[in-house]
């Protein structure tokens, strides 16, 4: 991720004190579910296998190399701020061909159309400035999965101002609409968006419980999915251009 400057060392500080990020070493059932329904949902997309992809964001590597086992992406290369993150990501990936670096989600240090798809997977509500990341991911690749925490989620406004953790980590979510704007001033569209899950992190096991049981009722219903599920997923891809000579994307 590539939050404010002075919030990057949180973010290391995780690493060294869990070995991880909290909500990938955390054995809550909470967690587990939460960063399940990620994985399942972000690999529904089908937008991997076969391609070239780029994690913007990769964290601790904890996502990046199921994507890499699961997807099978014909290569894979990872990108975070926090360099203990990184660290940890390079020790865990073992003998996969997967790359991990340090860099600046605003300045990638990679060529126009480096890969095939960009990940912003739970990036931009970290990052103070999430349309920049957004307009850098579509010049590094055509296509862009982007995978966030619901903004339309009352529940989830009302955690981020009350859990410390939150704040300390500069956690701001933002709606599909706010991110479809900005998509589109980056010169991309929409191809798809779905919401899913609806278990919290960090919740009591018997709220977990609860909350997976509700979980198809909510996701299944078009009048609570937008406001009531914890997450969404965004396929987009550079919009062509149309010239003189032809189509053109860019």
């Amino acid at each position: 991720m590539t939050p404010p400057d002075d919030h990057i060392e949180v973010f290391n500080r995780d690493v060294e004190a869990n070995r991880g990020y909290l909500y990938t070493t955390n054995v809550g059932l909470s967690s587990r579910l939460a960063t399940q329904n990620s994985v399942e949902s972000i690999i529904a997309a089908g937008r991997f296998t076969g391609r070239g992809l780029v994690d913007v964001g990769c964290g601790d590597g904890h996502y990046s190399l199921q994507y890499w086992d699961v997807a099978q992406p014909r290569s894979l290369t990872g990108v975070d701020a926090a360099e203990r993150a990184v660290q940890l990501a390079n020790q865990r990936k073992g003998h996969r061909p997967v790359t991990f670096h340090v860099g600046d989600s605003h300045n990638l240090p990679f060529a126009r159309d480096s890969f095939d798809v960009a990940l912003l997977q739970a990036i931009l509500h970290h990052d103070a400035h999430p349309e920049q990341t957004i307009k850098e991911a579509f010049r590094v690749a055509p296509e862009v999965v982007i995978h966030e925490p619901n903004g339309c989620n009352p529940g989830l406004k009302i955690i981020e101002r009350l859990s410390a953790y939150h704040r300390a980590h500069a956690e701001k979510s933002y709606s599909h609409r706010r991110v479809r704007r900005w998509i589109e001033r980056a010169g991309g569209e929409v191809v798809s968006c779905r919401f899913t899950g609806f278990v919290p992190m960090f919740c009591p096991d018997w709220v977990a419980r609860a909350a997976k049981t509700l979980e198809p009722l909510i996701q299944g219903t078009p009048a609570l999915r937008i406001a009531g599920c914890a997450v969404y997923t965004i396929v987009a891809r550079r919009r062509p251009v149309v010239t003189e000579s032809g189509v053109s994307n860019r």
